[in-house]
Formats: structure tokens, C-alpha cells, sequence
């Protein structure tokens, strides 16, 4: 039996080990679904008319893209014949034992989403930038929750609690940039105050959770599910009683302005959509680099997967089990807090009662779907993200589709993924179930 340990030791049959790859039809299936669904709006609801991108933010962007226009209809069927070579290519790697590659899959979703743009929009503009800028900015607290999750799971402890600290992160950035701002009239100071305030609500919830589930063996989806309770109805009622009141002093919270990177956000496309943001989301892509890092590449991530894999060989090789759950959870928390703030000094807006909206349960999913990987949680997040303002991009250009149905999707894509029916989705060995040290 092969053993890891702090040090890296070898195997036994290193290249035996290294020649073994875990194939799934998973892809091949996903992918067979929605080519079929390209081909059934080809054939059954064809569009005529052609649709035009608009590719520039605005007219005094430095560099001007001229509109985009599609035929429709033409363009769906390359699209076909293009997600069935994808297709094919999928079904042949795994009929040779070898992985479908994120890239594949990647492109695939890309070329699935133009052909279903270029049908939905026949006969309109579509405002691309403004598409995928809301896009992203719906999924920044989707990102944060998911990187919460994937921290609290690959180290053993199960967090269903990330809806409750997002909120406590809301409320509690929301009441404290805005006592400082109106006691000093400082609106950095304010900023950074709600910021630090939101990572410690954060933190505290999540040591609340890693308390009860670590040291008290309580079984951690309750705990989770009792502090998403707890957690909305305690600022339910301080909103109410407290903040409602004297919202001038208590709820008015300043605004983190947009700061354009120079030279970067004058990149056509992509500029205006990731490099003229908030701090907020600029400290969202450093924490998933950091986290991708820190899981995969340095002694802190080995500890983290070691325990979350075999606590019982982790505790042989001298790491203390319980000790890296817990302080690992805090940490996760202070990310989730950190992603709290988007919904209120992030985007300028007083805290609400159940102002993040399932947002948690929603970076959970991207979790499960994105298989406990910082990257792939994030590109389901940003699946998310986009499917939720599609929605009302289609509905601005008055398509056909139902907005419902652009909600229902990502969400049906994920059950599936979840409930196994393409493929095993298998986390990590240790995840949900207390050590106790024999």
C-alpha cells in the first residue's frame, strides 16, 4: 500500500501509480445532451435574421471594435457540426483510457453558448460587454462561497454554513463601514473597516461551525444548516429592530469605486470586463490563485488534502487532525466574509434581510460540480454567474426564450452532475466525518 507522507516519500511502483488514469463518461454524455439540444433548436425553432455583437463598452473606449453581425441560422448549424466533432473526440479519448481535458470542455461550452446566443438574439444586438461584466459581477460572491467550500471539504469538514457567512459578512460590513464613516467621514477608512469587520464575522462563524463539528462530533450538514438559521435570523432581527431605525448612521454604507487597471482595461473585450472592477473582485482573482496554489503546490495544501483524505496517516506522519480542520475552516470562513461585502460595499448597497439569496447554496453546488477544485468551482460559479444574467439580457432584447428556463438550466446541469448519471462525482474520502484519535 502506497504511503504519503509530509515528505514526499516515493512509492513503492511509482510508474505503475503513474500510468493508472480514472476515466469517466461523464463529458462524452454532457456533451451528447447539448448537441442534441443545438440540433433540436436548428431543426425544430429556426430564427431568421442575423444577430449582431456589440463588442465595446462604450464609443470612447481607446480601441473600437466594429459590431459583429451573424446569420442565425447558418451559424447554428456550424455550430452543430462543430460540438459534434467535440463530441466524437471525447467518446474516442475515453474509449482510450484518457481524460477529457478542461481546454475540451471549455471550448465546447464557448462554442455552445455563441450558437445559442446567435439563435436567441436573431434580429437584435446583444451588448456583450455588459453581458459578461454583469455576468462576472454575479458570480464574485459565487466564487468566494466556492473557494470557502472547497478549503472546508478538502481539509474533512463539510461547510453547508457558507449561506450564513456570506450574510454575516454583508451585515457585517454594511453596519461597520457605516458607523465609521459617519464618525470620521473617512470613506478608505470606512472601506477598509467593513472589509476587515466582514472577514472576522466570517471567521467567527465558521469556528462556530468547525467547534461544534470537530470538538462536539455534531453532525456537520445540521450544524451547517442551523447556523444558516441562526445566522438569518439574527441580522432579520437587527435589521429590523436596529438598523431599519437608524439607517442614516447604521446602514448607509459608501461604495467601493470602480479602479481601471491602465493598459489592461483598454484591452478590447476583455478589458472592460476584468480589469475595470471594484477591489472587491481584484482580491477574488488573487484568492483563487492563491487557494489553487496553496492546495496544490506547498507543504500547507499537502497537510490540508492529508487530512482531508486519511486523517488516520496524516496523524502518523506527526500533523495534528483536529488542529488543521479547525483553523482551516476559520480561514475559509474570512474568504466568505470577504465575498459577503459584494453585496453591500461592494456594490453600494444598504444591508436587506436575506440579501444574499441562496447565493451559499448556489458556491456549494459550484463546489460539488466544479469537483472540489478551485478552478473548476470557479468556472461553475461563473456558469452561474452568467446563466443568471442572460436571463435578463434576453429578456431586454425581447427573445423567445423564457428567462426561467435560462435560471433552471445551470441548476438541472449541476443535479445531474450531482446525482451521478453521467459520471461518479466522488469528494474528498474524510469529508463529514469527525476524527477521533485512536
Amino acid at each position: 500500500m502506497t504511503t504519503v507522507t509530509e515528505h514526499h516519500q516515493v512509492s513503492p511502483q511509482p510508474d505503475a501509480l503513474a500510468t493508472t488514469v480514472v476515466t469517466s463518461w461523464k463529458a462524452p454524455i454532457a456533451f451528447a445532451v447539448f448537441t442534441l439540444a443545438a440540433l433540436a433548436l436548428a431543426v425544430f425553432a429556426p430564427r431568421e435574421g442575423d444577430t449582431t455583437y456589440r463588442l465595446n463598452a462604450s464609443d470612447k473606449d481607446a480601441i473600437i471594435i466594429a459590431n459583429i453581425s451573424v446569420p442565425a441560422m447558418p451559424a447554428l448549424w456550424v455550430v452543430v457540426v462543430l460540438l459534434l466533432l467535440a463530441t466524437a473526440f471525447s467518446v474516442w479519448l475515453v474509449t482510450q483510457k484518457r481524460r477529457v481535458p478542461l481546454w475540451l470542455i471549455v471550448v465546447f461550452a464557448i462554442v455552445f453558448l455563441f450558437g445559442f446566443l446567435t439563435w436567441a438574439g436573431a434580429g437584435a444586438m446583444l451588448p456583450m460587454i455588459n453581458l459578461l461584466y454583469g455576468s462576472l459581477s454575479l458570480a464574485v460572491p459565487l466564487i468566494f462561497g466556492a473557494l470557502t467550500g472547497v478549503i472546508g471539504e478538502r481539509v474533512g469538514v463539510i461547510n453547508i454554513g457558507i449561506e450564513g457567512q456570506l450574510l454575516a459578512g454583508a451585515f457585517t460590513s454594511a453596519v461597520t463601514a457605516s458607523v465609521v464613516m459617519s464618525s470620521t467621514g473617512s470613506v478608505g477608512l470606512a472601506l477598509l473597516a467593513g472589509v476587515i469587520g466582514a472577514m472576522v464575522a466570517g471567521a467567527l462563524v465558521g469556528m462556530v461551525l468547525a467547534a461544534f463539528a470537530i470538538k462536539y462530533f455534531v453532525d456537520q450538514v445540521i450544524v451547517g444548516v442551523v447556523l444558516n438559521v441562526l445566522v438569518t435570523g439574527l441580522t432579520s432581527f437587527f435589521f429590523s429592530q436596529v438598523l431599519a431605525p437608524n439607517a442614516a448612521v447604521l446602514n448607509s454604507p459608501p461604495r467601493f469605486p470602480r479602479l481601471p487597471i491602465p493598459l489592461l482595461s483598454e484591452i478590447p473585450i476583455i478589458g472592460p470586463v476584468l480589469f475595470r472592477q471594484t477591489l472587491i473582485v481584484y482580491l477574488m482573482y488573487i484568492a483563487v490563485i492563491v487557494v489553487f496554489i496553496g492546495l496544490f503546490k506547498t507543504r500547507w495544501g499537502l497537510r490540508l488534502r492529508a487530512v482531508g483524505e486519511h486523517p488516520q496517516a496524516a496523524d502518523t506522519v506527526g500533523i495534528n487532525v483536529n488542529r488543521t480542520r479547525f483553523w482551516n475552516v476559520a480561514l475559509a470562513g474570512t474568504i466568505a466574509g470577504l465575498g459577503g461585502t459584494f453585496f453591500t460595499i461592494g456594490s453600494g448597497i444598504a444591508f436587506n434581510k436575506e440579501m444574499t439569496a441562496g447565493a451559499g447554496f448556489i458556491a456549494l453546488a459550484a463546489v460539488i460540480f466544479g469537483g472540489w477544485d478551485p478552478i473548476r468551482a470557479t468556472l461553475a460559479a461563473l456558469l452561474f454567474g452568467f446563466a443568471s444574467n442572460l436571463q435578463n439580457t434576453l429578456s431586454v432584447i425581447g427573445s423567445p426564450v423564457p428567462s426561467e428556463f435560462m435560471l433552471m438550466l445551470p441548476y438541472l446541469v449541476t443535479i445531474i452532475a450531482v446525482a451521478g448519471l453521467v459520471g461518479k462525482v466522488r469528494g474528498p474520502a474524510a469529508a463529514g466525518k469527525p476524527y477521533i484519535k485512536s
